[in-house]
């Protein structure tokens, strides 16, 4: 069986990566890295004193996601990494199964495992590209399209998929190189889809397999500057639009997110007019900046990366 390399990326989060780590342990990996994107919490201090055996990359100008994830599967050796998010929980057998899901399907750049909730429930993981107007409320009330539509299935069998959720990658390091790895320019949200395209544009698959299932706490770092983070978001998303999809898509996009953000804005004023002072009238005045954010067109700075060498 070919042999999987785990590498971690972590920013502010010492308990979830203690937990991660220790789980990565139990799955006896023989390579394994976290990529420190700038942590002062002590991360760095606790992997190095708990975990010698994992070795540790800090980066204190915190270039993004998809710049640390690059990175670390550069620094990594063996021909099959798989990247986590610090806040994930893996089964002992997760990596033997993965790394034998990219060996019988030698066409496969990418494959996802189940992802769970803490209490057990599913994590919609396998996804389709996005669009402005979603069907998936229709989708749900018809029976026999809710089982087939990737929208809406229930995660309970091997298939090739448009898109992983990027909180566990199993990354072929062949096909991860041919397409220039993830794009740099993506700060925060949707490189794992601009990554999954690009991949499937050149000829891979990407894959979902619920063989094995991690646990994935979701929002431990990015919860830390929510606003920030629920703006980048969209922006995110916008930038998929513009990078991949025809001029009329992206101004779709906008008029739909103009709507949303209106309704948003409406619905948490009412709210906070209701509401007494305390964590939740803070949290609708936190929302009510962001829709403003977000209507106002007031987008992070774009990173100045150029696009990956293979990108579509």
């Amino acid at each position: 069986m070919t042999e999987m390399a785990v590498a971690v990326i972590n920013y502010n989060t010492v308990d979830h990566l203690r937990t991660c780590l220790a789980s990565v342990r139990a799955t006896g990996a023989r390579e394994v890295l976290v990529k420190d994107n700038g942590s002062t919490d002590g991360s760095v201090e606790m992997v190095r004193r708990e975990f010698p055996e994992v070795a540790v990359h800090p980066d204190f100008g915190n270039p993004g996601y998809g710049a640390a994830a690059n990175q670390a599967v550069a620094a990594c050796r063996a021909p099959y990494v798989f990247l986590l998010n610090s806040d994930t929980i893996l089964q002992p057998d997760t990596l033997r199964i993965l790394a034998a899901h990219l060996d019988a399907h030698p066409d496969a750049g990418i494959v996802g495992p189940r992802l769970h909730n803490p209490d057990g429930t599913l994590q919609n993981s396998a996804r389709p590209f996005f669009r402005p107007i979603t069907l998936r409320p229709l989708v749900r009330l018809v029976p026999g399209w809710r089982d087939r539509s990737i929208l809406t299935w229930t995660h309970d069998h091997d298939r090739a998929v448009p898109w992983v959720v990027g909180a566990a990658l199993a990354i072929r390091r062949r096909a991860f190189e041919a397409v220039g790895g993830f794009d740099p320019a993506y700060f925060m949200y949707s490189e794992e889809v601009d990554l999954c395209y690009r991949l499937r544009a050149a000829g891979w698959t990407v894959r979902f397999t619920p063989a094995t299932t991690v646990v994935h706490v979701g929002g431990a770092s990015t919860t830390q500057r929510r606003a920030a983070m629920q703006v980048q978001l969209y922006a995110s998303m916008r930038q998929f639009y513009a990078r991949h999809y025809p001029p009329g898509r992206l101004t779709q996009l906008d008029l739909v997110l103009k709507g949303q953000m209106v309704v948003h804005l409406l619905r948490d004023r009412a709210r906070l007019a209701l509401a007494h002072d305390g964590p939740d009238a803070a949290r609708l005045r936190e929302n009510i900046q962001i829709w403003r954010r977000v209507l106002r067109g007031e987008w992070p700075e774009r990173r100045g990366a150029a696009r990956p060498t293979g990108a579509a």
